[in-house]
């Protein structure tokens, strides 16, 4: 059953390509076929040697059918090779299509360099399988059937004599095929932890070679190295047992063939051209046998490499974002249908509980939250408190467990979600930049930004000394993950970014956490600006941050416990005014200055 699904689910990949797969085939079932005349013209020359006749016809004869044969053979693994490189591509790009529309939760279940290996490698795969292996199996059969009729019609006797190569090559088949299948599967999940080490190791390069860590991680590298090795030294092993048991039946064949043959010639009941043409169609099984053989063993790879793309497919996705035109012209409102709004959001939380799908701790135990449009709220408490859940919430990276989010009155989950995520400018903790230039990375999710839009966040980031300090301006790359910026302009590229799209909601993750006093003062006022223009909510530790908000809300242990300004939860909330001498670090009287600038990290 499952050999039928994957050559269903291989023969849908080939579907849109049929035509080009089936001419291809024919042309090249028919440059196969045209080989089987060489024997024929063969036994006439050798007959008419034997008369002393001329050869010269014979000759030409064969040398045009040579000829001809190679041209349609060539055309036809053009067409096939053409079309296999189809396939490849279409299923690289449903499969990267649906790995970047993976529900947030879904990730988890396979490692990043995993998912890229099923992209790359398993898909590399399907090229013989969906269209090499597939016309082998059909033109081997013909060209076998067609081989035993010209032998049939030679001589019935001696075909009798290679009937066993045929059992032997279908044992040979039934008994390796699962083997096949099964080292193939263990050769690709050994690949694909190759490129999960890789992608890891990558991903840390300073903090390996900081710790020294280098043979650790070698160490996971070469394990599954030799993994793949291991199986992969089994399936030369398979791939040598089949092809020595394939030419030995031939060649004991051919024994037997030359010694009855030899002795119906010597009666007289064949002629010696009959026995050489028969000799010779006897090689050409090597072909057909080697071809279905061949096919067997690409299949059960292909078994392999569907399994594994069928694991990614079966994932949850999120649904497919419409045009970028239709983007665009709908603007950054929320709205089904609706005229798109404008101006900043209302953002309330009721009642939300939530745990983070396969943990059994809840991280928001009723959480209620109500923040009118416009102006700036903080998010403050210890860690683990869920401050950033909420914005993970905000983005619906995850569902709520029960409860609302209600933006603008209305449940997010009415909204189309890219017209949700077009209207939120998020700023991560990380803020992650990257490769590419700096103008690629602020570009993203706004590629039509002009210029001036991009001088515009660049000057209110204070970016814009950093740019004229860049040999090639915006268009300097950045390096691997933005590993050439300071995790202070990383944090300041993220902010430009979300202020390019234009909210009407800004969600800053600790977005000062990693800047120096002046360029904190630079945000600190664009942020007072943005929060004059859109609604602006904020994770922050740092009391400048803080203070500037127009209201703070105190979170702990997955509730709100207090809502409030700077001045008012320092006398009536115990638990702020401890945050705000321990990890705000202001002094523990209540009326302390408010430009105190301690930062916890």
């Amino acid at each position: 059953m499952l050999h039928l699904s994957a050559w269903r689910e291989m023969l849908a990949y080939i579907l849109p390509y049929r035509k080009l797969v089936i001419t291809g085939g024919i042309l090249s079932t028919i440059g196969s076929l045209i080989g089987l005349v060489q024997p024929v013209v063969t036994k006439d020359l050798v007959d008419s040697l034997e008369r002393d006749e001329t050869v010269a016809g014979s000759l030409l004869l064969l040398t045009a059918a040579v000829l001809l044969g190679a041209v349609i053979t060539a055309i036809g693994s053009y067409l096939l090779g053409r079309s296999a490189e189809s396939v490849v591509r279409d299923s690289r790009h449903g499969l990267v299509g649906r790995i970047l529309r993976l529900r947030i939760p879904q990730t988890s279940r396979f490692p990043p360099g995993d998912l890229m290996s099923r992209v790359t490698a398993d898909t590399t795969l399907l090229r013989e399988v969906a269209s090499q292996a597939l016309v082998d199996s059909g033109r081997g059969l013909l060209m076998l059937i067609a081989i035993l009729v010209m032998m049939f019609l030679m001589d019935p006797v001696l075909v009798l004599v290679t009937v066993g190569v045929l059992v032997f090559a279908g044992l040979l088949i039934g008994l390796v095929v699962p083997f096949f299948s099964r080292y193939n599967e263990h050769v690709q999940r050994a690949l694909g932890e190759i490129s999960n080490t890789l992608e890891r190791s990558l991903g840390a390069f300073r903090m390996i070679k900081a710790s020294g860590s280098e043979p650790q991680e070698e160490a996971k590298a070469v394990a599954a190295t030799t993994t793949a090795w291991k199986y992969g030294v089994r399936l030369a092993g398979l791939n040598g047992l089949v092809g020595a048991g394939a030419v030995l039946a031939i060649h004991v064949s051919f024994l037997a063939v030359l010694g009855i043959g030899g002795a119906r010639v010597a009666t007289g009941e064949i002629q010696i051209g009959t026995l050489v043409a028969f000799l010779l169609y006897l090689f050409y099984l090597f072909e057909p046998v080697g071809s279905l053989l061949e096919a067997a063993s690409n299949f059960s790879a292909g078994v392999a490499s569907v399994r594994r793309i069928r694991e990614v497919q079966q994932l949850d996705v999120e649904p497919e974002p419409e045009s970028e035109l239709a983007r665009v012209s709908e603007g950054n409102g929320f709205g089904s249908g609706e005229t798109a709004r404008t101006g900043p959001a209302s953002l309330e939380f009721q009642e939300v509980v939530f745990r983070y799908p396969g943990t059994t701790p809840v991280v928001h135990h009723g959480v209620s939250i109500d923040i009118p449009p416009g102006g700036i709220t903080a998010l403050v408490g210890p860690s683990g408190a869920g401050k950033s859940t909420v914005f993970a919430l905000l983005e619906r990276f995850y569902e709520p467990d029960s409860g609302r989010i209600l933006l603008d009155g209305h449940d997010i989950r009415d909204w189309p979600l890219h017209q949700l995520r077009a209207a939120i400018g998020y700023v991560e903790q990380d803020a992650p930049v990257l490769a590419g230039t700096l103008r690629e990375n602020l570009l993203i999710g706004v590629p039509h930004a002009d210029d001036a839009d991009i001088d515009r966040v660049l000057r209110r980031t204070r970016l814009d000394q950093l740019v004229s300090r860049l040999p090639a301006g915006v268009d300097t790359t950045v390096g691997h993950r933005g590993n050439t910026l300071s995790g202070g302009e990383r944090q300041r590229v993220a902010v430009a970014r979300a202020l390019l799209r234009r909210p009407r909601l800004l969600l800053l993750d600790e977005v000062t956490s990693q800047l120096d006093a002046v360029n904190e003062l630079a945000l600190r006022d664009a942020i007072a600006e943005a929060g004059r223009e859109l609604t602006v909510v904020v994770v922050a530790h740092r009391l400048s941050t803080v203070v500037q908000a127009d209201r703070i809300v105190v979170m702990d242990g997955g509730l709100v416990r207090a809502v409030g300004t700077h001045g008012e939860l320092v006398g009536a909330d115990p638990l702020y005014r401890e945050l705000a001498t321990t990890q705000l670090l202001v002094p523990k009287e209540s009326g302390a200055p408010e430009d105190e600038r301690a930062t916890t990290r």
